[in-house]
């Protein structure tokens, strides 16, 4: 969040104008950005950083009041990474998700697939609400080939492995609608991160590991989606993912 706000991260706000947004990995305490992004003007705001400085970290603003609905996965979860929020705003669940990235190593990647197990049932039973609920983050997966650039090579990597891919599937079947799936239809892309690596930047070779998961009643209400690649390329190596909810 530091360096964004550095990269013109409130210029593309401005631009984008969203109503409510959903932001993950800010990788800050609120005391430590600058004056004054802790408690912005016209936001009502909530941090859930990890507790570890520098380092995951999800949060929400709104232009709208919003209720708190919790954070991680159960009540008794302490959520430490910070990768879970859950909000209200005008009658619609938000959750902002930071699931875990195992592409550091397999410690990490363990630690994905934990977490992964326990996303599930809590998924699930969102998905049953009757209140209009949207799952907004980085999932670290891509889900087809159609969401990565270079499939075949990368059939082995974390993020693209058989069993991680059907996990992500699991999700739809249980409900969930990939918003910008459904609307894009089955076209390469649109991809939001690139590695910094090479020209992927440059060439959109990239991945979708974004999303916008709505379950029946936000499928209802949702509208059109958009892959912002300019803000991507411009602030961070991950680009907004934007839905109309009515």
């Amino acid at each position: 969040m530091r360096a964004a706000l550095r990269k013109g991260f409130t210029d593309h706000i401005e631009r984008i104008r969203p109503d409510v947004l959903m932001l993950q990995e800010v990788r800050a305490l609120p005391e430590q950005l600058p004056m004054p992004w802790a408690s912005p003007e016209g936001w009502h705001v909530h941090w859930h950083p990890a507790q570890k400085k520098g380092y995951a970290g999800v949060a929400v603003w709104s232009r709208m009041p919003m209720k708190v609905m919790g954070t991680g996965l159960s009540a008794d979860d302490e959520d430490p990474e910070g990768r879970v929020l859950r909000v209200k705003v005008d009658g619609v669940q938000l959750v902002s998700i930071y699931l875990p990235s195992g592409s550091s190593g397999d410690h990490r990647q363990v630690e994905k697939e934990k977490w992964m197990k326990r996303f599930m049932p809590w998924a699930q039973k969102l998905a049953r609400s009757r209140v209009p609920t949207v799952l907004g983050g980085d999932f670290n997966i891509a889900h087809t080939e159609r969401d990565i650039f270079y499939a075949k090579s990368n059939e082995k990597t974390s993020g693209f492995l058989p069993h991680e891919r059907a996990w992500f599937g699991g999700l739809l079947d249980n409900g969930w609608a990939d918003v910008v799936r459904e609307q894009a239809g089955e076209v390469q892309g649109p991809y939001s991160w690139w590695s910094n690596r090479g020209q992927a930047r440059a060439l959109d070779r990239g991945w979708r590991i974004d999303y916008l998961l709505a379950n029946k009643a936000a499928g209802k209400r949702s509208g059109d989606c958009h892959i912002d690649r300019e803000a991507g390329l411009a602030v961070s190596d991950h680009a907004p993912v934007s839905v109309d909810i009515d």
